[in-house]
């Protein structure tokens, strides 16, 4: 039974540190620019809308997107293919009981193995699903206390700019694309979409 229980543990460790789940180089974070970038933008409505279409640049990355599913099946890697091996969302987004997502991911990235992990590594509440939806869909969805997690705005930018769940996407660990920019330079543009009155895109 041991042996059965090592050889089946090692065969989830092989799936999940396979070649083609992600890239085999240390890619680099593409820039983003700064809220200064935008001030020539003399529309307040119009320059809030193009600091948020920035920030979408973190927002629909695939490193989010993929904890941010619309059903109970998390997503992973840069084509955002079904997690493997097949999980599903369980009670709270930290999978069922018979297999937590803390089961496979640890407190921090395992690289040998190529797990990802976090102290409180889970999926967002399905309410707070990105996938299949528009970046301004996902814009008025952030605005939507119903649809994000009870936050006011002021709250919603603490959690971006400061939650290190949110930041594990610029430390992804080996091999992953990391989300745009640094989280820091993310936190100043969602703080400017904000002050310039949190406008959405259209589409």
């Amino acid at each position: 039974m041991r042996r059965m229980l090592v050889l089946g543990l090692a065969g989830v460790v092989s799936l999940l540190s396979m070649p083609d789940l992600e890239a085999q180089t240390a890619p680099v974070a593409e820039p983003l620019r700064p809220p200064s970038a935008f001030s020539g933008i003399a529309d307040l409505p119009a320059r809030s809308v193009a600091l948020f279409e920035e920030a979408g640049k973190v927002l629909t990355h695939p490193r989010c997107m993929n904890c941010h599913p619309a059903g109970d099946n998390p997503t992973q890697g840069e084509t955002m293919h079904i997690h493997r091996p097949p999980v599903a969302r369980g009670d709270a987004g930290f999978g069922p009981v018979v297999m937590r997502c803390t089961t496979c991911h640890g407190q921090a990235n395992y690289d040998p193995a190529r797990v990802p992990g976090h102290p409180t590594w889970h999926l967002a509440p399905v309410e707070m699903a990105w996938q299949g939806r528009s970046l301004g869909q996902i814009c008025e969805q952030l605005k939507d206390p119903n649809r994000n997690g009870g936050k006011t705005l002021a709250e919603m930018h603490t959690h971006m700019a400061e939650d290190s769940l949110v930041g594990w996407g610029w430390s992804p660990g080996a091999g992953r694309q990391p989300v745009p920019g640094t989280q820091a330079e993310f936190g100043v543009l969602f703080k400017a979409w904000i002050d310039t009155g949190a406008h959405c895109p259209r589409s």
